[in-house]
């Protein structure tokens, strides 16, 4: 427990499990199975929640995530059977769990630089059958999951920070430094699905997001809700849906670096029309990405779009990693979209009533490819409603109830 001390342990740990079962639409009961999946680096984290499951009588099951050094042998020095090979009982086991918790601690940040991306598409596909399975429990409401980031000095470095630093800002964005770190994730809760239950009320038929370098148009389609603090993520301050991914017109620009697969991608452009992205560049790293915009036919639409209020997150600067960064407050708030496949949680019907063909009826997107592009620029959001007037509802990273 280097980086924190025993109480920011304890109290993650808890955090942790309160999110899970946030996430999941039963109780747990005792022996229920809860898959602990983490870096190694992130040992102690997982220690930690692996003693609140045993007092929690559930019955954790740890499984540790390949090392870079893995991970590249995988990718680089494999046949394509080995490629595809997927570790036998992962269907049966994420058939019979309740619950997941990741912790992620990447040692290594560039180790995949080398690696070709469609060998990594190849790969994941591989791992199609299991990742459904978890897919089809989670939009069921019987397997809860959340994830988290655990500080490492790979995260440190690509940051710009000292790992101490590193890991105080962590603590802080997680509110583990305050006196009852639980209470201040119910209240943020609390606070967050009053804003998601205002937007509902409002009948948003489509939303038009402007900064120095955004003009944007999103339709949200039907079926829809809000969603946000609902424990996916730790931590999770953003409010989102999933829009109509053939409703998207306009042009969107990330201003903040995003790193994928070892590739730094800077600066992305992307010009939508008809809800795919006719035109794309960047700044660093162009190639790779109007690669990954090509990896399947949902990867050039949207699948989520985001806002988070700077009055809910405590990110207050760049941290290396997408989970932290699309929850950056700093002065402006900021908002993101996915590119690819669509949140589904954010469907408001009966989870069972979303086959595939449903949603494509509706305009949920269906990719493997799942990338949040973050822009922190000073913005207005103004919907469209069902009656044809505008409402203001995000200025200068608030929303405006």
């Amino acid at each position: 427990m280097s980086l924190y001390e025993f109480d920011d342990i304890r109290n993650y740990a808890e955090i942790l499990v309160r999110a899970m079962e946030r996430t999941r639409g039963m109780p747990f009961r005792n022996g229920d199975i809860v898959v602990i999946r983490y870096d190694i680096p992130g040992l102690a984290l997982a220690e930690a929640v692996y003693s609140r499951l045993m007092d929690a009588h559930l019955r954790p099951v740890p499984m540790a995530s390949p090392t870079p050094n893995m991970e590249v042998e995988r990718y680089m020095n494999s046949s394509y059977g080995q490629l595809m090979f997927q570790q036998p009982g992962l269907e049966e086991l994420y058939s019979r769990a309740a619950g997941g918790i990741s912790i992620l601690a990447p040692e290594d940040l560039t180790h995949l630089q080398t690696v070709d991306p469609r060998t990594i598409a190849e790969a994941r596909r591989a791992e199609e059958p299991w990742r459904a399975v978890l897919r089809r429990r989670r939009n069921s409401g019987v397997l809860g999951w959340t994830t988290c980031i655990y500080p490492t000095e790979a995260l440190a470095l690509a940051s710009g920070m000292k790992l101490e630093e590193y890991a105080y800002a962590l603590a802080r964005a997680c509110w583990l430094n305050m006196p009852d770190p639980v209470a201040e994730w119910r209240r943020l809760a609390r606070e967050s699905r009053e804003i998601c239950d205002w937007l509902d009320s409002l009948s948003i038929q489509s939303l038009r997001v402007e900064s120095e370098n955004i003009d944007l148009r999103i339709g949200l389609g039907d079926n829809r809700h809000f969603e946000g603090v609902n424990g996916v993520n730790v931590p999770g301050s953003e409010i989102y849906i999933a829009p109509d991914c053939r409703e998207v017109d306009g042009v969107y620009f990330a201003d903040q670096p995003t790193i994928r697969y070892g590739r730094l991608v800077l600066g992305a452009m992307l010009e939508f029309s008809g809800g795919v992205a006719v035109r794309t560049s960047a700044e660093r790293g162009e190639v790779f990405l109007q690669n990954q915009l090509h990896s399947d036919a949902g990867a050039r639409r949207i699948g989520e779009f985001s806002l988070t209020d700077k009055r809910f997150s405590r990110v207050d600067r760049f941290m290396a990693h997408t989970l932290l960064d699309e929850n950056l407050g700093g002065e402006f708030g900021n908002c993101h979209i996915a590119l690819g496949g669509s949140v589904l949680e954010c469907f408001s019907g009966a989870c069972e009533l979303l086959t595939p063909e449903m949603e494509a009826l509706l305009g949920f997107n269906a990719s493997s490819l799942h990338w949040d592009l973050v822009n922190t620029e000073s913005k207005r959001v103004t919907a469209r409603l069902a009656d044809g007037s505008p409402r203001l509802i995000y200025e200068n990273g608030m929303f405006r109830l």
